[in-house]
């Protein structure tokens, strides 16, 4: 992933971490992080997590995050018991159609000789989780697009059915291919030299426990950038249609002066 610790190990580790230490028959349903410094991919993370409360439905943790001794990253888990209650949610924005994903990925790939060689595509390659944008010419392309895209993902390598490594694993994908939504409109990518982008906070409720193990669609927008900052939201959907999941994320985006 790069020198740098990638938010959402950190997201999967501390949510990881914050379950150990819950006894109850309770399951995460929210996480709020703030990404504080940047952390080396290089260096052991100690993960703290200490009780803020605890009842009967309802039981919320805080997770510090240490590199070297100075905190890189903080979290708080809110867990809950199942329950039953009314029911509604959005249906999915896109086809439910990861086989016409495939098609135009690959397409995209003939048309365009230099994707093969393109750095996105090896770096992809190497993630434990497999990504298939649905329109790779605006999401990895320079030119201005719409501030909305969509990504199919799944685990690379079977997980198993364990709801609470499911959600973790859910957790580190949320952060991946999110921050550029708020890019898009303006002609630039993470990565570009005209842009400094890094995430600075992070929120995910989960709706049901996921199965990662199979194709899941994440579906992402941005509504406002401003201020040297993005706004980012999105949500995921299982093969069925059913939202699974919720994200949402403010991302440093800070316009480089270029030199002359």
């Amino acid at each position: 992933m790069g020198p740098r610790l990638f938010g959402g190990h950190a997201l999967a580790q501390g949510l990881l971490a914050a379950c150990h230490e819950e006894k109850v028959s309770r399951l995460p349903h929210s996480l709020h992080a703030y990404f504080l410094k940047a952390g080396s991919s290089m260096e052991p993370t100690r993960y703290t997590v200490s009780s803020l409360s605890q009842g009967r439905s309802f039981a919320a943790r805080r997770v510090d995050a240490e590199q070297g001794g100075t905190t890189i990253f903080t979290m708080n888990v809110s867990f809950h018991v199942e329950e039953t209650g009314f029911e509604h949610a959005a249906p999915p924005p896109y086809e439910l159609d990861s086989d016409a994903a495939f098609a135009a990925v690959a397409q995209w790939r003939t048309d365009n000789a230099q994707a093969s060689s393109a750095p996105w595509v090896d770096r992809l390659q190497k993630r434990p989780i497999e990504i298939v944008p649905l329109d790779p010419e605006s999401l990895f392309g320079g030119e201005e697009a719409k501030p909305e895209n969509g990504v199919w993902m799944r685990m690379r390598e079977p997980a198993g059915a364990d709801p609470v490594l499911q959600r973790a694993l859910l957790a580190y994908a949320s952060d991946m291919m999110f921050l550029r939504n708020a890019m898009l409109p303006h002609g630039v990518r993470p990565g570009s030299d005209r842009v400094q982008a890094a995430s600075l906070d992070h929120a995910l409720w989960f709706h049901t426990t996921p199965d990662f193990d199979r194709w899941h669609l994440y579906a992402t927008e941005s509504p406002w950038a401003g201020a040297a900052r993005g706004l980012n939201r999105g949500h995921f959907y299982d093969q069925e249609g059913r939202m699974v999941a919720t994200v949402a994320q403010e991302s440093l985006m800070r316009p480089k002066v270029q030199k002359s």
